[in-house]
């Protein structure tokens, strides 16, 4: 997909309702207050002697710049948040909303625009080193933790 198609998709997502139960797809998630979106993928890494990683990591890494740059050139200059300590807090039993629970699995930071009334995330995602790297969106009225 190309970066105008991405911003299509995050335009769909910032003018959706938000559903009142959870909703899974292979793709997305979405719950009260949330919508998640993968935006591209990588490859698995599976069988992979590390020069695989190393180019779907360039790869994926020009297509989130790309698309922070667009975004920014709309919203202004991101916030990076950090995820790392939301994850210990999770780990230590505290209730997590999300999608900053489900984020904080698998990445360890954001970027982060206020859009309106709403939050925009755009970040990579990747669950276990042999999983994809995953360009990812997001919009949420939740407040980071």
């Amino acid at each position: 997909m190309t970066t105008a198609e991405h911003l299509d998709t995050i335009d769909r997502l910032l003018a959706q309702e938000f559903p009142k139960e959870p909703v899974r797809t292979v793709d997305s998630s979405s719950g009260p207050g949330f919508h998640l979106v993968h935006l591209s993928r990588t490859r698995h890494f599976w069988d992979d002697d590390g020069s695989g990683r190393i180019e779907a990591a360039d790869q994926i890494s020009a297509e989130y710049g790309a698309i922070a740059q667009a975004v920014t050139d709309r919203w202004g200059e991101p916030q990076i948040f950090s995820l790392g300590t939301v994850l210990e807090r999770g780990y230590e039993g505290e209730a997590i909303a999300e999608p900053w629970s489900e984020l904080s699995n698998c990445t360890d930071h954001v970027h982060l625009w206020r859009a309106g009334e709403r939050w925009l995330v755009v970040c990579v995602v990747q669950r276990d080193r042999e999983d994809p790297y995953v360009l990812t969106a997001g919009v949420t009225v939740v407040d980071p933790p």
